[in-house]
């Protein structure tokens, strides 16, 4: 299984120079299976750039695919509206993620690119497109598993363990500790994990005072899970839009001082299991 980040940052895009080492792009992942099929896990503003990147790769050829929506905040849907590959009717994607509150997942998504929000709505996305509620039954997404799980995020939020041939991956992003039928769902699906991708966004005296209730974690949770449940590799991820590469460095080092298998996400980040 291989693995390619293309944003890693929380809340809103920052891009600014001294951001450049980590991205200032907003979430989305791309996963590769053992047998090639593609999985796409959140469509922040990062989506754009894998957009052009597929294009590129199958230079004509139909692009199917299946994406994985950890919840409907802008930060984590604000690239559909850029992904080229959607205007394609050659293309396909299928869509999962949990049911919105008094809405359809197509109602949620197409409502960032209604009047007045853009100059044109979903209709002129010609790719195929299916949607699909999950809530958290695994299922089979071609030759991968896939266990959905609700973490504690304001309106909701689906971690997922993704399994290959193996290999387990768990992108736990948008996650408040301190809840503890979270708390033990995180552990659950994380035990045994070879990486876990976890919120990192905060400093611990943040979360303890002002962010109280956003929704977020620190690199000190991310740690506490993998010594609980045996992960073997801490990744940080949803940097805020406050922490520049040289603060992101410093929240690395004091998280490889407790867990030395630990490292930021950054744009590009190349992974494979």
């Amino acid at each position: 299984m291989r693995l390619r980040f293309w944003g890693v940052r929380g809340s809103t895009p920052t891009p600014q120079p001294e951001n450049l080492r980590y991205g200032g792009n907003t979430p989305c992942l791309e996963f590769r299976s053992d047998a090639g099929s593609l999985l796409i896990a959140d469509c922040g503003s990062g989506l754009r750039m894998l957009g052009k990147s597929l294009m590129k790769e199958f230079a004509g050829r139909p692009i199917c695919a299946n994406i994985l929506i950890t919840h409907f905040h802008w930060d984590h849907i604000q690239g559909l509206p850029f992904f080229v590959p959607l205007y394609n009717e050659a293309n396909q994607f299928h869509i999962f993620s949990y049911r919105p509150h008094e809405t359809t997942m197509e109602q949620t998504l197409g409502g960032q690119m209604a009047n007045p929000y853009f100059p044109v709505d979903m209709t002129a996305m010609r790719a195929k497109r299916s949607y699909t509620e999950v809530a958290t039954e695994a299922f089979q997404l071609d030759d991968f598993r896939i266990q959905p799980a609700r973490i504690n995020h304001p309106q909701g939020c689906l971690c997922y363990r993704i399994e290959n041939n193996g290999k387990v991956i768990v992108f736990a992003t948008d996650n408040e500790p301190g809840d503890p039928r979270g708390d033990r769902t995180l552990r659950e699906i994380s035990r045994g994990a070879d990486i876990l991708i976890y919120d990192s966004q905060y400093e611990r005296p943040q979360l303890e005072r002002e962010k109280k209730g956003w929704g977020h974690s620190t690199w000190e949770e991310g740690v506490n899970v993998c010594l609980e449940c045996g992960v073997k590799e801490l990744i940080l991820f949803h940097h805020d839009p406050d922490s520049d590469d040289r603060a992101i460095d410093a929240l690395q080092d004091r998280a490889r001082v407790r867990f030395p298998n630990t490292r930021a996400a950054f744009e590009v980040m190349d992974i494979t299991l």
